[in-house]
């Protein structure tokens, strides 16, 4: 299993740090855990292959495109927080 943890300041609350972190099998594509920590509080969900397939096409996005930009965004690290932002809700 790769896991990856990354730091995210979320545009809905800019001063607040969360980290995320994000667990998978083989391929991302094929489904997903995320762990989502304000460092007091704990959030856990998981995303499934059919999940990732519904969101792609609910956006008319090539699935695999999707995919790498879910890679770019989730796992990609800190040179891709200025690319992407995230909201707490």
């Amino acid at each position: 299993m790769e896991k990856t943890l990354n730091r995210i300041h979320p545009v809905s609350d800019p001063e607040e740090t969360y980290f995320l972190q994000v667990s998978w099998e083989k391929d991302l594509g094929i489904g997903f855990g995320v762990v989502l920590s304000d460092g007091q509080c704990v959030w856990t969900g998981t995303v499934s292959e059919a999940e990732i397939s519904r969101e792609a096409a609910d956006m008319e996005m090539n699935r695999e495109k999707y995919v790498e930009e879910l890679k770019k965004a989730l796992i990609a690290g800190e040179e891709s927080a200025a690319k992407y932002n995230f909201t707490i809700s």
